[in-house]
C-alpha cells in the first residue's frame, strides 16, 4: 500500500518546511535543527518497535505494550504533529497519512500479537529514515 512513493522528489516543498514545528521547537532542544530533531525522531521510533518485537517474542506482555505506546507516541506526537500541512504540500499529506497508517497498524499488532504489523512499520518507516537522511545535506543549505 505504501511504498518508496514517499521520496522527497514528490514535492517541492523543502525539506525544512515540513518539519515546522519540530523546527521550532529545536531551539529548546538544544539548539540542533529540526532535521536532526526528526532524525532522532526516526531512531527513538525504530528503537521503540524493535523493543517491542523482542518482548513479543519473549512473551513480555508489559514491556511490549510499553516499547508499542511509546513507538506510537512518537509518530503520533513527534513525526505526524510537526508536520507543516498548510507549507508541506502534497508530501506533507501524504507523511501524515502515512503516519497515521502507521499509528493503526502498531496498535494492531500490539493487540494481535501480530509481528508481521510491526515488521511493516519499522519498513515504512526505515524508508523514510533512508530518505530524510539523504536530504541533509540539502537540509542544511537551506539554512
Amino acid at each position: 500500500m505504501f511504498g518508496s512513493t514517499f521520496a522527497p522528489q514528490r514535492s517541492n516543498a523543502r525539506p525544512s518546511h515540513l518539519y515546522m514545528q519540530v523546527s521550532v521547537d529545536g531551539a529548546a532542544a538544544g539548539g540542533r535543527s529540526g532535521h536532526e530533531l526528526v532524525a532522532l525522531l526516526f531512531d527513538g521510533v525504530l528503537g521503540a518497535i524493535a523493543r517491542a518485537r523482542g518482548a513479543m517474542q519473549t512473551g513480555d506482555v508489559t514491556a511490549k505494550g510499553e516499547a508499542i505506546s511509546r513507538a506510537v507516541a512518537i509518530v503520533g506526537e513527534g513525526l505526524r504533529a510537526g508536520l507543516n500541512l498548510r507549507e508541506g504540500g502534497p508530501l506533507a499529506k501524504d507523511l501524515n497519512d502515512l503516519y497515521s497508517y502507521i499509528e493503526l497498524r502498531l496498535t494492531q499488532g500490539n493487540l494481535r500479537n501480530d509481528d508481521a504489523a510491526l515488521a511493516e512499520c519499522m519498513h515504512l518507516l526505515k524508508t523514510l529514515q533512508d530518505a530524510w537522511t539523504a536530504i541533509g545535506p540539502q537540509a542544511r543549505d537551506a539554512r
